[in-house]
């Protein structure tokens, strides 16, 4: 019987609904091998992007408790994979944040309406990561020596700033070893999302082009922008009738009870990105 071969990848991020999302699908992912996090300030702040990393793993820790035969579901569970601080600012210029939609702690504020989901069992998410005293550049920069060239993906979810650092402090190191940069930022031939033209990550760390120009192969660099991303979408209504059919919004907050800790968390931060959406979406 043949073997899945894994990809080992770094991911840099932001972590607020989307990105969360995308955490999530990632550990489910059998091809994914995860080396690392490194998070940054972006859709929220650098301790709440942090934060957000332990309620994912927090989060499945409980639900293996509850369900154990669950396990097979999260291939990536076998690793034990870095969680280090990134960048807290930008490059250059101030720092601008997409609390207006993911809320305060990039996830809709959860824990206003469900302070069970706070991140104070750290304890649990310890089971499965090791948390990093490094700064989220020292350690990325590390696992590439520790791997042969070329071999590591660096999946950037948010700002750029940690990647332009490691660019900064050791440009040779990253264009000899790094193998792809797989970027979701940018907007071509539709409207942004932070300005018209310009999509919020991307808008943020505008100067980090100058790190990468000239380095990195284009080749290895593939980005997905709004064009990309924006038609694959999860609707609420798929959601609900797949996932939790008593999912609302936070007029009717996600119950803990009968629920699988997973399902809670997901509906529960969720539930403002809906109401928001339902706000932004053009009323016919």
């Amino acid at each position: 019987m043949s073997t899945i071969s894994r990809i080992p990848v770094i991911i840099d991020t932001d972590p607020g609904v989307d990105d969360v999302v995308a955490i999530l699908l990632a550990i489910a992912s059998p091809e994914l091998e995860i080396l690392g996090y490194s998070v940054s300030f972006g859709n929220t702040d650098l301790d709440s992007s942090y934060a957000n990393i332990l309620k994912i793993y927090q989060t499945i820790a409980r639900h293996l408790h509850q369900f154990p035969s669950d396990e097979g579901r999260f291939p990536n569970l076998k690793y034990k994979p870095l969680l280090a601080r990134g960048s807290a600012v930008p490059l250059e210029g101030e720092v601008h944040s997409a609390q207006h939609f993911q809320g305060r702690d990039g996830l809709g504020d959860i824990v206003d309406r469900h302070p069970e989901l706070s991140s104070d069992g750290q304890q649990e998410a310890n089971t499965y990561l090791q948390l990093s005293s490094q700064s989220g550049v020292d350690m990325a920069l590390d696992i590439l020596r520790s791997r042969p060239p070329r071999s590591i993906t660096y999946i950037a979810l948010g700002p750029l700033t940690n990647l332009a650092l490691m660019m900064r402090q050791d440009s040779k190191l990253v264009i000899d070893r790094i193998g792809r940069i797989v970027c979701m930022g940018g907007a071509l031939d539709v409207p942004g999302n932070k300005r018209p033209m310009a999509e919020c990550a991307t808008q943020v760390v505008f100067t980090v082009a100058r790190w990468l120009h000239g380095g990195l192969p284009r080749d290895r660099f593939l980005m997905l922008p709004l064009d990309v991303t924006t038609p694959h979408k999860l609707p609420f209504t798929v959601y609900k009738e797949v996932v939790d059919p008593a999912f609302h919004n936070t007029s009717w907050p996600s119950v803990q009870s009968g629920k699988p800790p997973v399902t809670h968390f997901t509906s529960s931060f969720f539930e403002r990105t809906r109401e928001i959406m339902h706000f932004l979406t053009p009323k016919r």
